[in-house]
């Protein structure tokens, strides 16, 4: 992805906010679905599991948290563990803090509904809509889920089209097909959940 399109949109004359001890730490993790960058606060709250390009997610850290964006596997170690885990069949949900930091006031509200999306379930770009309140923006709701920060641990592959299909996934759809697969079968849209607002 190029870093102009990436950047597209973010306001980076706002200023950041602010981070006790202001440092943010990134890893690159190779996984069997795909290649993420993790980070993380220097309390180790985790703000980023992403499919995009190193450059593009440790631009969106130092324009939106810290210019102090330095690569230190190490201290994402938990995480990594735990994605590890997930992908590995292991793990069904995280326990790792999160912030929504890098998304928009609208992505936060999609990601705070599909959080509520369990294990083993899927649920549509619609449903999510109207879940939020708004609900003739499924489109808008594809948008945010496409810039979702935290992939995985957020699970935004758990969002289909209304007639089943797959839909789009940042990692492709290779991957989101593997992931739907391992949380419990061939026939993702049997597994339909509501979410409620």
């Amino acid at each position: 992805m190029d870093l102009a399109v990436a950047l597209r949109g973010l306001d980076v004359r706002a200023r950041p906010p602010r981070l006790e001890g202001g440092d943010v730490f990134y890893a690159l993790h190779d996984t069997p679905v795909g290649t993420l960058v993790l980070a993380a606060t220097r309390q180790g709250t985790l703000v980023a599991c992403s499919y995009d390009a190193e450059e593009v997610v440790t631009a969106r850290l130092a324009a939106r948290l810290s210019p102090r964006v330095l690569r230190e596997p190490q201290r994402l170690d938990e995480a990594r563990r735990q994605v590890d885990a997930y992908v590995g069949g292991r793990r069904r949900s995280f326990d790792v803090p999160t912030s929504a930091v890098l998304a928009t006031a609208f992505a936060q509200r999609v990601l705070g509904a599909l959080s509520r999306v369990p294990y083993g379930s899927t649920t549509t770009y619609q449903a999510i809509a109207r879940a939020i309140g708004a609900p003739r923006a499924a489109r808008a709701v594809g948008h945010a889920l496409g810039s979702n920060p935290l992939c995985i641990v957020l699970p935004c592959h758990r969002v289909l089209r209304s007639d089943g299909s797959l839909g789009g996934y940042a990692g492709g759809l290779a991957v989101k097909r593997r992931l739907l697969d391992l949380e419990g079968g061939p026939d993702p849209g049997a597994r339909a959940a509501t979410v409620r607002a």
